[in-house]
């Protein structure tokens, strides 16, 4: 017993030893989460943000307080490293949390559309990692194109429809149920483009929330467009490939996966038929990359 005490006391003791912190350091802090609030900076392209990170690399009770830093401003820190910055992402409580509500209005969406938004957001999370192995490897990009993400929707709603006939389930629009059972009704019934007189694409079609969705991401540092093809076409970043990790053990996500449905990409790996599947209980928004309020 006594033993016991004599080791552990020199452990309690030293947390604290060592080179006070100054408000230098703390405003050094500060400043790395500052960084990484700004998703689309690269510290390669930045000498003082590859220096903070070195510094939380390399010095421990720094490190230790930029975390703390992010987490007073309700920030998660989901990695730090040269490849990603310091990713961050918002916790419900955060002043940064992006809201469905807020996101459907700088979108211009009613309240209806609103889970279609959220769902073209998973549909391109599932396009751009359909495999627990990309999602797993630091070196994987995704690719995504705007046409692909709608007809691997489309193709989600066609086997739900399937699924739905089988049970004998009410094939109505139900508005307030939740899940994808919810959506794909809707989905399948807007048109992918809409019409113009002069061929625009109509924000309301279901490329145009597609469009709408890959632009946000792509603003957010989540996502790099690399042309126009396809209705535009782009690459997965670091900084996505952590914030679908961060949401992929969602009810949502899972579902859209076990449906077994193959996307249409250019190149990249395809999702494989499941030989079960399974029904999932849904709730509202999950696994959605927003929050619900």
């Amino acid at each position: 017993m006594t033993e016991h005490v004599e080791w552990s006391e020199p452990e309690a003791v030293a947390a604290p030893a060592g080179t006070p912190v100054t408000p230098a350091d703390a405003a050094d802090a500060a400043r790395l989460v500052a960084f990484g609030l700004q998703p689309k900076l690269q510290p390669a392209r930045d000498q003082e943000y590859a220096d903070l990170l070195r510094r939380y690399r390399e010095d421990p009770p720094f490190a230790r307080l930029a975390d703390a830093v992010a987490t007073g401003l309700g920030l998660i820190v989901l990695e730090v490293s040269p490849r990603a910055g310091m990713a961050v992402t918002a916790a419900e409580d955060s002043v940064f949390a992006v809201r469905m509500g807020d996101y459907a209005r700088r979108t211009s969406a009613d309240g209806g559309d609103r889970f279609l938004h959220g769902l073209a957001h998973l549909a391109v999370a599932a396009m751009a990692f359909p495999r627990p192995e990309d999602l797993a490897d630091d070196g994987y990009i995704g690719r995504v194109t705007v046409n692909g993400v709608d007809a691997f929707v489309r193709q989600a709603c066609h086997r739900l429809e399937e699924r739905a006939a089988e049970q004998g389930e009410n094939t109505d629009p139900a508005t307030d149920a939740p899940g994808l059972e919810a959506a794909w009704r809707i989905w399948a019934r807007r048109s992918a483009t809409g019409a113009t007189k002069d061929a625009r694409r109509l924000a309301g079609s279901t490329t145009g929330i597609v469009a709408k969705a890959v632009a946000f991401l792509t603003d957010s540092g989540f996502l790099q467009r690399t042309g126009d093809d396809s209705g535009g076409t782009y690459r997965t970043t670091a900084r996505y490939q952590l914030q679908v990790r961060d949401l992929a053990g969602g009810a949502a996500m899972a579902e859209l996966l076990e449906l077994g449905v193959v996307p249409v990409t250019d190149g990249t790996p395809t999702l494989l038929p499941p030989e079960d599947v399974d029904d999932l209980e849904l709730v509202a928004d999950a696994g959605l990359p927003f929050h619900s309020a």
